[in-house]
């Protein structure tokens, strides 16, 4: 266990934690904003991801692919909501989570239909193929940008709920809806632009993973269950909770499944070891979770206090 080590797994803590955050971001708006419970918000990230690797390998252009991914789960979040999901609104939440797990079947299937049962590849473009020195260290370009782009992002989000008319609105509507509508706010339009902000963020989050893992069918349902733990723990409908627990997240998953094994191999036989090693580091963020709900149910930062 070396402090380089140390060092580029944290760096890989905070590129999955940012990828956490663009998911979270969009699903605790549509939560806190909309209190609708979309558990197809995983299957918009990977139809971000296919959006974007069918672009690149159509074109080879890295910028066309986040145009097509972004702007596609944006479209086709838009359509969701409009044809579907506008429906449920007044509904019990038991009616939204078995709609929304409908759709992640049917986006499921299609996607085994349309780009095959096989996983879809997507290149990294060339000039991010190589790495970079940081503090006498090599790490991968494509994390670093992916680290730095989803930073922007979330920046650029701060100052669109915090700093814009538009932000206002949908920090209003987190916290009384019914007196927002009341001010004369259409509450149809602003759901269904909350809902196509929350597909956009996913789809990025589908586009920039793309190079770093398979597209293939289903893949967006590991990254569902991370999300949802982000927003339990954060608070749902903060944003400001949504970044911070998602970089704790992936800070204690990544450092968790990289350094528990290790440590373990020290403590405990190597047969025993490798086999608790990975199944423990598996449930730390179950445990995290369970301890912030223990202590502050709301969550580290819920909404009432930003």
């Amino acid at each position: 266990m070396t402090g380089s080590l140390l060092f580029v797994q944290t760096l890989n803590a905070i590129q999955f934690g940012i990828l956490l955050y663009l998911m979270a971001a969009g699903l605790t708006l549509v939560l806190g904003v909309m209190n609708f419970i979309n558990l197809a918000h995983g299957s918009l990230y990977m139809m971000g991801a296919y959006f974007a690797a069918t672009v690149f390998n159509w074109t080879g252009s890295f910028i066309l692919a986040g145009v097509g991914g972004v702007g596609g789960a944006f479209v086709l979040g838009i359509l969701i909501e409009r044809l579907t999901l506008v429906q449920l609104y007044e509904r019990d939440h038991l009616y939204q989570v078995l709609a929304t797990f409908g759709l992640i079947l049917f986006f499921n299937e299609l996607a085994r239909i349309v780009w095959g049962a096989t996983p879809y590849h997507m290149a990294t473009p060339k000039a991010l193929t190589g790495t970079i020195d940081l503090f006498g260290l090599t790490y991968p370009a494509y994390r670093f940008m992916i680290t730095i782009s989803g930073t922007v992002v979330a920046v650029g989000l701060w100052l669109l709920i915090h700093k814009s008319r538009i932000g206002m609105l949908i920090r209003a509507g987190a916290t009384n809806r019914a007196m927002v509508g009341a001010l004369g706010i259409n509450i149809k339009l602003l759901n269904t632009l909350v809902f196509g902000i929350g597909a956009a963020l996913a789809g990025l989050a589908g586009f920039l993973v793309g190079p770093l893992l398979s597209v293939q069918a289903g893949m967006g349902d590991p990254m569902l269950v991370f999300t949802l733990v982000v927003i339990v723990i954060g608070g749902i409908g903060s944003i400001r909770g949504a970044f911070f627990a998602a970089l704790i997240v992936g800070l204690v998953d990544t450092i968790g499944r990289v350094f528990v094994p290790l440590t373990l191999q020290r403590l405990l036989q190597p047969t025993f070891a490798q086999a608790a090693g990975p199944a423990i580091s598996s449930m730390m963020i179950y445990l995290l979770m369970a301890v912030v709900l223990a202590f502050k149910p709301l969550g580290l930062f819920p909404i009432n206090t930003r």
